[in-house]
């Protein structure tokens, strides 16, 4: 049984703000997917909700050559996947979209939610990372944009404010010969949590992009191996050695998913396959 509490849906984003601003407790519903389980298990009791979901800014999604993608806070998952500019320009983020929950929870669930929620696996995490995304943050108080690898701050935990909501996410335009891969493994065929995900981009100018999710207390991008990777002659030799090397990197813990040393392993498989597959993206390009 649902607790009680207010219910106010926006269709300004002022509105929105002011109200987030005056009544404390308040939780943001924009796909609802994270939040009602929440609710029907009373795992929270909020006084206040807060539909974002007919506020023209949240719903945007837009592509501009040169620019960039802009993807707002009620975009579901189903329409990142399905997006015609997305799948030409960021491959890995389609694959994370794809991999999400049912098709069924993804016409509801929003990437930005899935941000949101701050879950060490959040599939979504690591293409935006290796995309360098940004998350655009708004309150009564202003407007704030933080980049995504410093958006997350432990276990279900972000940088948010309780007067604030996220408007969306921007990544900027990526060039010709820029291409990316989502690897995630799970306990079973199909869709389940992540055990370990595995994020990997080769930008225009032969540098290496690395995110890795379910190993840490947040999704982490793998910056020290990204350095030493990149510049190199990317081929079956500097990927062995990438996931042999990322093992002593990471430091994951056992739970009711997996061990510690399953992830370290499933780690190191996943980093060695996204790189050979990087590798033979160029290479099939010539």
């Amino acid at each position: 049984m649902l607790s009680k509490f207010d219910y106010v849906k926006s269709q300004m984003l002022t509105e929105a703000l002011n109200y987030l601003q005056q009544n404390e407790g308040t939780r943001i519903l924009a796909g609802g997917t994270d939040l009602m389980i929440i609710l029907r298990h009373n795992l929270e009791t909020p006084q206040h909700i807060l539909d974002i979901k007919g506020i023209p800014e949240t719903n945007r999604l837009d592509y501009k050559s040169t620019v960039g993608l802009f993807i707002g806070a009620c975009v579901t998952v189903n329409q990142v996947a399905e997006s015609k500019p997305i799948i030409e320009k960021y491959p890995a983020l389609v694959q994370a979209a794809n991999c999400l929950a049912s098709y069924q929870l993804r016409n509801r669930a929003t990437l930005v939610g899935n941000i949101c929620n701050a879950s060490p696996g959040a599939d979504l995490a690591g293409p935006l990372m290796v995309y360098d995304a940004v998350v655009h943050i708004a309150s009564a108080e202003g407007t704030r944009t933080i980049p995504i690898n410093s958006f997350f701050t432990g276990v279900k935990k972000t940088v948010l404010k309780k007067n604030e909501l996220v408007i969306g996410v921007s990544l900027p335009d990526v060039l010709e010969g820029d291409t990316s891969i989502f690897l995630k493994q799970g306990r079973i065929k199909g869709h389940d949590l992540a055990i370990v995900g595995v994020t990997a981009r080769l930008t225009d100018d032969k540098k290496i992009r690395l995110a890795i999710t379910a190993v840490a207390a947040t999704p982490i991008r793998i910056v020290k191996l990204e350095e030493e990777l990149s510049g190199q002659p990317l081929n079956t030799e500097l990927a062995i050695m990438a996931g042999k090397e990322v093992r002593n990197i990471i430091k994951p813990i056992s739970d009711v998913r997996s061990s510690s040393e399953y992830r370290l392993h499933v780690c190191g498989v996943l980093v060695k396959r996204a790189l050979l597959h990087l590798a033979a993206t160029v290479m099939g390009g010539k």
